[in-house]
């Protein structure tokens, strides 16, 4: 990322990328005008226009959405003039916050207007966002303070790759960043590449509404996360480690930073393997893996067709491990304590504890570990309950992406067999709960929105498919059209699923049409979802 990295320095130095500095950053990278500008047109990150005194962004997403956002955009929406800049914006990862924003570039709480106009009036009063120190965690293998053992052992052992390799597949560790593909066999296909170098990259940016475990385990337990990635490095025979993160979580790289040069200073990152953090320059799209590696080429973050499979040609073309902040995390107490032990913390037939982001209408919103197989109404319960004594009326197990499920299925494991079976899924371990009185019409509408907003444009399916799915579920929501004119959303599902080159858009209309069947409409049913999005 050396060009994206020297427009994000310019605009952090600058305030924003004028003509005359993109042709700076051309001439000191030996790249054409037009290479600098197609990346800056892409990435929502990067501004041409000087900053205003204050820019106040305003999240709109799911999370927000249920918190009472859409009321309070349009209030602080007429703040904007002369000197201040309001606008909307997708999910900034701070739903336990909700409803979230940021003033000029730290995350508040909007919930208090009085409160954001006295901000807006006088930046210099924004409270600075202060993370609570770390907490205890289940899985923790390093309860009493020590670090680093489970590397520290296997470095110098000549059987320590297939040995590692052999402890993640009889765990069952599956990736936690939505997919849930078997861990250990991603690592021996990598492993099994002949060609050099090797990458290892986390990825860190999850930015799906709902979604923000990925920010607690990077800030509570940013150790195990870079011995996973140093593991990683050892097995499958690579000497470069990425972490790719939001910009918004500026707060947690801080942290990541430290534990980095702390691991550096031990004399753990260096020679033979080291590990940088790389900031991502914004948009959803970037948590599709191959966007991810776009980005880091210095490319727009569109995804790839796939195969070849990033194991095999990811970064540079070159065999490529791609995990997600919390299964690396689980690697280190795996290598260090057995596959058994890890198993054991979780319930029968699903090994080992899962973090879960619990947002919408729950008393205590926030981050909870628990054992992989526990139920939604134990996960709620955690959670202080529905809030204000309101009856469940819904729930997304898995993030925006992930189907509505009703009341009567609270019971539900969440493992990920168990959900795909209930006509959901796992995805991104987020769970959000819809209380009754809600329009979940409405809320339909709000997901569908965000991602026809996070859409990369690349593919037509997606690009089409998610505005015209937008344009009808607003009409219907607004009393401008019949319900019936949503008839044609199962056939618009299938076609984008079965076309759609990533995630996003095979997905896309799936949750609006899971709300349709919740509401009574029995061909409302949202098409299989590909093996590489369950």
């Amino acid at each position: 990322m050396r060009l994206i990295g020297l427009l994000t320095d310019a605009q952090h130095e600058l305030g924003h990328l004028s003509k005359d500095t993109l042709r700076g950053v051309a001439r000191a990278a030996n790249v054409p005008l037009h290479k600098v500008q197609q990346l800056v047109s892409f990435y929502p990150h990067f501004r041409t226009t000087p900053p205003p005194r204050v820019e106040l962004a305003v999240c709109r997403d799911l999370s927000c959405y249920l918190a009472g956002a859409e009321r309070r955009s349009s209030n602080l929406l007429r703040l904007a003039g002369g000197e201040v800049e309001v606008h909307e914006v997708s999910c900034i990862g701070r739903c336990d916050h909700a409803p979230a924003g940021l003033l000029n570039g730290t995350p508040v709480k909007l919930a208090d207007e009085g409160r954001v106009r006295k901000w807006v009036a006088d930046p210099a009063t924004v409270p600075d966002w202060v993370m609570p120190p770390p907490a205890k965690w289940l899985g923790d293998p390093y309860p009493d303070g020590e670090k680093y053992a489970a590397i520290r052992r296997e470095r110098g052992r000549p059987d320590a790759g297939p040995e590692i390799l052999a402890s993640l597949k009889e765990s069952g560790l599956r990736g936690m960043g939505g997919a849930g593909f078997p861990t250990g066999l991603k690592w021996d296909a990598v492993r099994k590449q002949d060609r050099a170098p090797k990458y290892v990259v986390c990825n860190a940016d999850e930015s799906e509404p709902g979604t923000f475990k990925d920010a607690k385990v990077l800030a509570d337990l940013p150790h195990l996360v870079l011995e996973g990635m140093m593991l990683a490095g050892l097995t499958v025979g690579a000497e470069t480690g990425i972490v790719f993160l939001r910009h918004e979580y500026e707060p947690e790289r801080v942290r990541l930073q430290a534990a980095i040069e702390e691991a550096r200073g031990a004399g753990l990152l260096g020679a033979g393997f080291d590990i940088t953090v790389a900031v991502s320059p914004g948009g959803y799209i970037l948590g599709e893996e191959t966007a991810l590696l776009e980005c880091l080429e210095d490319k727009r973050g569109e995804p790839r067709n796939k195969p070849p499979f990033p194991g095999v040609s990811g970064l540079h073309g070159m065999p490529t491990l791609i995990n997600n902040v919390e299964t690396f995390a689980n690697v280190p107490g795996i290598v260090r304590h057995g596959a058994k032990w890890w198993q054991d913390l979780g319930t029968e037939g699903c090994p080992g504890p899962k973090f879960f982001a619990v947002s919408g209408h729950v008393n205590s919103p926030g981050v909870y570990q628990v054992p992989l197989g526990t139920t939604v109404r134990e996960l709620i319960a955690l959670a202080g309950g529905v809030k204000d004594g309101r009856k469940l009326l819904a729930f997304a197990p898995g993030g925006a992406s992930s189907n509505f499920l009703p009341a009567d299925k609270a019971d539900v494991r969440l493992d990920f067999n168990v959900l795909a079976k209930a006509g959901s899924m796992l995805g991104s371990g987020a769970v959000v709960v819809v209380a009754e009185g809600t329009d979940l019409l409405k809320v339909a509408a709000n997901v569908t929105r965000f991602f026809r907003n996070e859409s990369c444009g690349k593919c037509v399916p997606c690009r089409v498919g998610s505005e015209k799915a937008v344009n009808l579920l607003d009409a219907v929501a607004a009393g401008a059209a019949p319900r019936s004119s949503l008839d044609v959303l199962p056939d618009l599902a299938e076609a984008m699923t079965l076309t759609s080159i990533c995630g996003l858009g095979q997905v896309a209309v799936n949750p609006a049409l899971s709300v349709l069947k919740l509401l009574g409409d029995p061909e409302a049913e949202p098409p299989p979802l590909p093996e590489t999005v369950r």
